[in-house]
């Protein structure tokens, strides 16, 4: 690493629990005023590292020099205090309260009788606003009319407020659109031009390469490499990551697709799309991508009995079939993998084995009272092999395991019906590039076996990289599909027809 003074410096970081070493002699050093990545699979020790910087966790051994002061950290209150805030990837705001009470909560400004000054916090986070280049946020909207976008800005802002000199920022724009992806760069670029240092996690290569400037890359837990973004190549970058060949990291394979399984046809639902139609053959992966708002998950969850739909026809094998509930659904081999796998996709609470078991227990039981426990551990180890879940059980707590590992539980509960049709929306959300490599490379083994999908994502390469046919969705409207067989479709062609 280079020489010279640092805004902060964790140097010989180790951090053991029960079983497990996170971190092994790991290192960081942070420069005034520039964006850091802190790159690693999930598991790495990224966020075992964050933790102890803002006083959650207490390292074993190791020291941490912050503006040139060693000093230790042993709670948020006091990280704050010192000027480090991190921004979580899951935001926790109070939904009911409104956006300056957020802002200034715990430290309400007063008047002269020591009551709380509401107009004074108003004015505060206007001029707070206006600062970072803010727009179309009232402070007194309450937080749960906002947008996750909306929700990144005032968590920024809240931030800035403390007067930080390090901003840690987790996963930020997982969850929000390409045009406010780039109004989140524009207040980054604000704050490091103001001297800000600013740690940046995220997956989402590209975005690395444009907003960061240095990189510092951790595995299992030791610091494996640093340099500056100008130095760094994708491919350097992804094979200090994972330690091993990401060649083929979009693991599409050619081969012939079937008779058309499934169709839509004119299908809509009131104030959310209207007429909308394509085929799906099998042994086919049907993208389908559009701004966030376009309806592309709606779509999905109407095919899948979750909303019910005002107009439209479906059917399978040329026969109309109609679903009006999930159950309908699953009958007609159809499964749905959601978005967001901790809310809708999992029971965190539950082991991998109850996760795997927990859509299939009829057949297990043979709808009996009593469960067949033998076979249930018999088919949920078949699907953790298959999977490859890393995990030394399937007695483990999902909520326990990496992004990775619980979007591949996720699978291994429809898998394990032999669905005919996945629905697979944002299927690589929030995993590190080595587990999204796994996830292609599943996918592309189902669509082999004859199984067909539609995916719905973000990621324009991943869209280009996995999909033979690219449905684009604007306002609810398809306006284009895509023969992208020879994956000649760009990222420019996707661009003009869901925005323009």
């Amino acid at each position: 690493m280079q020489a010279g003074p640092f805004l902060l410096e964790m140097d010989e970081i180790c951090k053991s629990f029960p079983g497990v070493r996170a971190l092994d002699r790991a290192k960081l050093r942070v420069t005034r005023g520039t964006v850091h990545a802190l790159m690693g699979e999930n598991g790495a020790g990224k966020s075992t590292l964050m933790k102890i910087l803002i006083g959650i966790y207490h390292a074993d051994t190791g020291k941490i020099i912050f503006k040139g002061q060693e000093t230790e950290i042993t709670s948020p209150n006091i990280a704050l205090k010192m000027g480090i805030a991190m921004i979580h990837q899951e935001l926790m705001p109070i939904l009911d309260m409104r956006v300056y009470e957020n802002i200034f909560l715990g430290r309400e400004a007063t008047n002269f009788m020591r009551l709380v000054d509401d107009r004074a916090m108003i004015r505060a986070c206007s001029d707070l606003f206006g600062e970072l280049g803010i727009e179309g946020i009232s402070p007194t909207t309450k937080m749960r009319e906002l947008s996750v976008a909306y929700l990144q800005m005032v968590e920024i802002a809240k931030a800035y407020s403390f007067h930080s000199d390090l901003i840690i920022m987790d996963e930020p724009t997982s969850a929000i659109s390409e045009k406010e992806v780039e109004t989140l760069f524009r207040m980054i670029r604000k704050l490091r031009g103001e001297g800000i240092g600013i740690i940046y996690i995220s997956h989402k290569i590209d975005e690395i390469f444009e907003i960061c400037d240095e990189i510092t890359v951790f595995r299992d837990g030791k610091f494996v490499g640093h340099d500056t973004v100008a130095n760094m190549t994708r491919d350097h970058l992804y094979s200090l990551m994972v330690a091993r060949d990401l060649t083929n990291y979009f693991a599409k394979s050619k081969h012939e697709r079937g008779e058309v399984l499934f169709e839509v046809k004119n299908l809509s639902l009131d104030k959310k799309f209207h007429d909308i139609s394509f085929q799906l053959r099998k042994g086919e992966i049907l993208g389908i991508c559009g701004l966030m708002g376009a309806g592309r998950t709606e779509i999905v969850e109407t095919i899948f009995g979750i909303r019910k739909a005002s107009g439209g026809t479906l059917y399978r094998n040329g026969r109309e079939i109609a679903i009006n509930s999930v159950r309908d659904a699953m009958r007609q081999g159809i499964a749905l993998a959601t978005e967001d796998r901790k809310t809708y996709g999992l029971f965190l609470e539950l082991d991998i084995r109850q996760n795997t078991t927990i859509c299939y227990l009829n057949q297990i039981s043979r709808r009996s009272p009593f469960l067949r426990q033998k076979k249930e551990t018999e088919l949920t180890n078949g699907m953790v092999n298959a999977l490859n879940v890393k995990t030394p059980s399937i007695y483990q707590m999902v909520r326990n395991l990496s992004g990775g590992n619980q979007q591949k539980v996720v699978l291994a509960k429809w898998l394990i019906s032999e669905p005919d049709i996945l629905i697979l929306d944002e299927p690589t959300r929030g995993i590190d590039v080595g587990a999204k490599s796994e996830i292609y490379s599943i996918m592309d083994d189902l669509t082999k076996r004859g199984k067909s999908i539609i995916m719905i994502s973000s990621e324009m390469p991943e869209i280009i990289g996995m999909s033979d046919r690219i449905i684009v969705v604007r306002e609810g409207e398809i306006t284009a599909e895509l023969d992208n067989s020879d994956r000649q479709v760009t990222q420019e062609d996707i661009i003009r027809y869901a925005a323009n």
